[in-house]
């Protein structure tokens, strides 16, 4: 009985602790885990791993939930969130910012039966079929970028270019010695602050936002369900392939589900968040391969078994509620003021905060990473194509591990 007070309680807080590290502008779940990490002996010394585990799981779901927030009203998202921008921005444009958090956490909640449908197959059959996958590891990966980059509808010249530029960009940082939390300069320059940068020069006023009633605020069945069936599609192999995520998947279910509109793109990129993450711990024990930064920590902390597993499940899908109903009181609140803000003021604010936040962790050579790759990040905006392509940062250099 103690025990599950106990793993009720950390729920609780991690939930708590999610919705903190959510509401920061570019402060991601991955970086919570390493302070985590480096706080191990200290922690374990009041709290068992299991307790730490199902702490750190809680925070990861209720952050994905949260993120919204800012990644919708102060375009400032972080790695995972940075697709839900644009289109949430358009709808935070025209006074409905809290409906775009609201589709996007539809497709969060959404997301958990997926993850429950999936946990068995993974924890049974995914390492037989990865020991066959991974022999043609770099053809796959090969395939899914030319997919991504031939599916640009834009400019596929400028799509392959910051691809590649984004792949040595990624190689040449996460290859830096000495170079603590190498993701956070570089995601920070380019999904965040080239967002930001742009607010600057726009003279646009936020309108008043619209607080509608959840019953409101609806999607139709197909549409929703389409969704959901892509998600259910893409998601699950971009969480275990390396190099590939949300913002992967996100591009493939798009192509599968065909022409998308703002509410079902939100929702789609809300189950893809939600069912990469709860799978990558999964992901982690049939493989031993950590694809997200809070498995990662899991892994360093627990030896995961069918027990742990089946507690790491529960706790995502009550974490997962919490986090929906918690989300919608902060986006109201947010509903509220957002729109007696100066909005570049707060660009120019956040932009200094994610500075100093860099060189905190990642010294003057994080501040360089970041201003190279937000560099990167305004000429891919000034293009016009997907921002997808600048995750070449990731495959790029995945490819290149697995050649060698």
């Amino acid at each position: 009985m103690l025990f599950w007070l106990t793993i009720s309680l950390a729920i609780l807080s991690g939930v708590i602790a999610g919705a903190i590290s959510g509401l920061i502008p570019g402060l991601h779940i991955n970086l919570i885990s390493a302070v985590l990490l480096s706080l191990s002996a200290l922690v374990f010394s009041y709290f068992s791993p299991i307790i730490i585990v199902i702490f750190i799981v809680s925070m990861s779901i209720a952050h994905i939930f949260i993120n919204y927030i800012p990644s919708i009203f102060l375009g400032a998202p972080d790695e995972d969130n940075f697709l839900a921008v644009l289109p949430g921005h358009e709808l935070l444009l025209s006074g409905k910012g809290y409906s775009a958090v609201i589709y996007s956490i539809y497709g969060c909640i959404a997301g958990i039966p997926i993850v429950l449908l999936f946990s068995p197959l993974f924890y049974f059959y995914l390492s037989f079929f990865y020991s066959y996958a991974e022999r043609i590891m770099p053809i796959i990966l090969i395939i899914a970028s030319i997919f991504l980059v031939y599916s640009e509808k834009s400019s596929k010249l400028w799509a392959f270019f910051i691809f590649c530029f984004s792949g040595i960009i990624g190689l040449s940082t996460l290859t830096l010695p000495n170079l603590t939390e190498p993701l956070l300069p570089l995601f920070t320059g380019l999904f965040g602050i080239s967002s930001l940068a742009t607010s600057l020069k726009k003279t646009q006023k936020i309108p008043q936002q619209e607080i509608t009633p959840l019953k409101a605020i609806k999607i139709e069945r197909k549409s929703f369900w389409k969704s959901i069936f892509a998600s259910a599609i893409a998601s699950p192999f971009c969480s275990f392939l390396p190099g590939m995520g949300s913002g992967q998947a996100a591009v493939i279910a798009s192509e599968i589900s065909g022409e998308v509109s703002k509410k079902e793109f939100l929702v789609l990129l809300g189950s893809i968040n939600i069912v990469v993450t709860g799978l990558s711990f999964i992901t982690l024990y049939s493989i031993s391969k950590a694809r997200t930064g809070v498995a990662a920590a899991v892994g360093k902390i627990i030896t995961l078994d069918l027990s742990t597993i089946s507690i790491i499940t529960g706790a995502i899908v009550f974490s997962a509620i919490l986090a929906f109903f918690l989300t919608i009181l902060i986006a109201k609140a947010y509903s509220r003021i957002i729109s007696k803000i100066d909005y570049k003021f707060l660009s120019a604010v956040l932009i200094i905060f994610l500075s100093a936040l860099i060189f905190y962790f990642s010294g003057w050579l994080g501040l360089i990473i970041m201003l190279v790759s937000a560099s990167l990040g305004l000429l891919c905006i000034y293009s016009g194509v997907r921002r997808t392509h600048m995750l070449g940062s990731l495959i790029i250099p995945a490819i290149i591990l697995y050649l060698l």
